[in-house]
């Protein structure tokens, strides 16, 4: 088992997405690349405690490898626009790989990298790539959000057309059923 972090807005779109991929196991909503211990939602909404909303995502590296988690990460949200996603605005929307060890950091940086020399995006990658420190999981009520939120209009506005792209894009890596809440 191996553990990816990653943050591209708000943690309830990107929890979904990687949910639903073959060989993710888990997927846990939090915050970190900052330096406030212990953050709650409502200190990270701030956006002074230098945390952003990430996931942490628990998988198999021999079913799903770290360069392909990064390309789902990457086709889901907008890696060109700092402290922003859509009409989330601010620190604790960034775009950001916090990486476990040296590995991950290479792979993240040559993704990255690769993202740029193809003219993939419009504008440059903002995306921060560091290293991880401290993981702090999310209130109960932010884990399996759209598991338990799916019919709410931020579900379907905001995080479906997300699941429709990860599902175009990645249908050979993509589960037929959604896990349920608390699994």
């Amino acid at each position: 088992m191996a553990t990816a972090t990653l943050g591209g807005g708000c943690f309830w779109c990107i929890e979904a997405v990687f949910q639903r991929l073959d060989g993710v196991h888990s997927v846990t909503s939090g915050y970190a690349g900052g330096d406030t211990p212990n953050p709650d939602y409502r200190s990270v909404c701030t956006g002074r405690t230098g945390h952003a909303e990430v996931v942490q995502v628990d998988y198999d590296p021999a079913i799903i490898d770290f360069d392909t988690l990064l390309a789902v990460f990457f086709a889901i949200h907008d890696p060109t626009t700092p402290n922003r996603q859509g009409a989330d605005v601010g620190p604790q929307y960034r775009s950001i790989v916090l990486y476990a060890d040296d590995a991950q950091r290479r792979t993240a940086e040559a993704h990255i990298q690769r993202l740029t020399d193809e003219g993939a995006f419009r504008a440059p990658i903002v995306t921060e790539v560091k290293p991880l420190t401290a993981f702090y999981p999310a209130e109960g009520d932010h884990q399996d959000y759209y598991l338990r939120n799916a019919p709410m209009p931020y579900c379907q506005m905001v995080i479906d057309p997300k699941l429709d792209k990860a599902r175009s894009l990645f249908a050979d890596r993509m589960r037929d059923q959604a896990p349920t809440a608390g699994s």
